[in-house]
């Protein structure tokens, strides 16, 4: 058997506890019908020898390989999927299975889902969005037995697991923070139409305006794609309105830093003249100049969940679907409009 990352083999562990390596398999791999005392000395002995039992050692005793696979699609920030890899790599680390990664493209086909998955040999796999919402993927994993669990999908399936932050709701708040300002015209920038985070947070704008009695205006929502690009594009198309918006909302920091820019360009003050938030609080909210007002998603935590959620399926248990809540983070690119009837520099 393969030596574990402390040194010691199973070997070791086996003749210090005087009893078989198989013995010392089902305990490490926590099955039934090992008597207490002899699981103890087991334990006594792991624990001397600090042993941690690799998990292809592992995968040995019995089909399975102790192993997560995690599927996401190349971002163009990265730091949404660097925080949801410390997650989920810690969740995994923390019961002792290893994660293994593929990183995919738009032209994902589920046939390339099958081949990772046979090569592989996971347990299971992590869908991120927008993956997590292709029925395609979905169906084949059913049909092949696999078990998954959705990371911030579309829809939610009681017979599935999914972990998701809940975007209405603070889109909501931050629509009614942009309101409380003072702002009656709010301008709103889209994300990738693929991602359900772009029609939640729209939902959340859109609600949180009706509630307070103001009409939506179509014609201040405009389409983006969570990039830098789309930003400058949005903020071009919205500051030709007339009148132009006093607050523009991204959906996320990198659109919100491309208005920003476009607006330095365009030598119009921000927050003197235009107000400007994103959402998810990744590091380019501090690095634009004022930093964002934005909206912090634990997205680790998310990630970490939905991979003991996995495992714990794993184990026999339901699946189950969580939700979590989101902050609220105030910095300088919001204020109250300007009284300024002239909006240039």
């Amino acid at each position: 058997m393969p030596a574990s990352s402390g040194g010691a083999t199973i070997r070791e562990v086996a003749e210090r506890a005087g009893v078989s390596i198989k013995t010392v398999s089902r305990v490490v791999n926590n099955e039934p019908n090992v008597r207490p005392a002899t699981r103890e000395r087991v334990m006594q002995a792991v624990s001397a020898l600090d042993y941690e039992p690799h998990p292809a050692a592992r995968g040995l005793a019995g089909r399975r390989t102790f192993s997560i696979g995690l599927l996401y699609e190349n971002p163009h920030e990265f730091s949404y999927i660097q925080k949801l890899l410390e997650g989920a790599h810690a969740a995994c680390q923390a019961a002792g299975h290893a994660l293994m990664l593929r990183p995919c493209n738009e032209d994902l086909a589920p046939a390339m889902v099958r081949q990772f998955a046979r090569q592989t040999r996971v347990d299971g796999l992590l869908l991120t969005a927008p993956i997590a919402d292709r029925p395609d993927i979905t169906s084949l994993l059913v049909e092949s037995d696999i078990a998954f669990a959705l990371i911030s999908p579309r829809e939610t399936n009681p017979a599935w697991i999914s972990v998701k932050p809940d975007d209405v709701e603070a889109s909501r708040t931050l629509t009614e923070h942009v309101l409380s300002r003072g702002h009656r015209r709010i301008g709103f920038i889209k994300g990738d139409a693929r991602h359900g985070a772009t029609d939640r947070r729209l939902e959340g704008y859109r609600d949180c305006l009706r509630d307070r009695g103001l009409t939506v205006d179509p014609a201040l929502i405009v389409d983006g794609s969570f990039d830098f690009d789309s930003g400058k594009r949005g903020f071009h198309a919205l500051w030709q309105l007339d009148p132009p918006p006093t607050a523009i909302i991204a959906c996320n920091d990198d659109t919100a830093a491309g208005v920003v820019v476009s607006a330095h360009e365009q030598g119009v003050s921000v927050p003197g003249t235009l107000s400007v938030a994103g959402f998810d609080d990744s590091p380019t909210a501090t690095h634009t100049w004022p930093a964002l007002t934005t909206v912090r998603q634990p997205i680790a935590a998310i990630a970490s969940r939905a991979t003991e959620l996995l495992i714990a399926r794993l184990a026999g248990e339901s699946p189950r679907q969580e939700t979590f809540q989101c902050d609220l983070v105030v910095r300088a690119s919001m204020a109250r409009p300007s009284d300024f009837g002239n909006i240039w520099e």
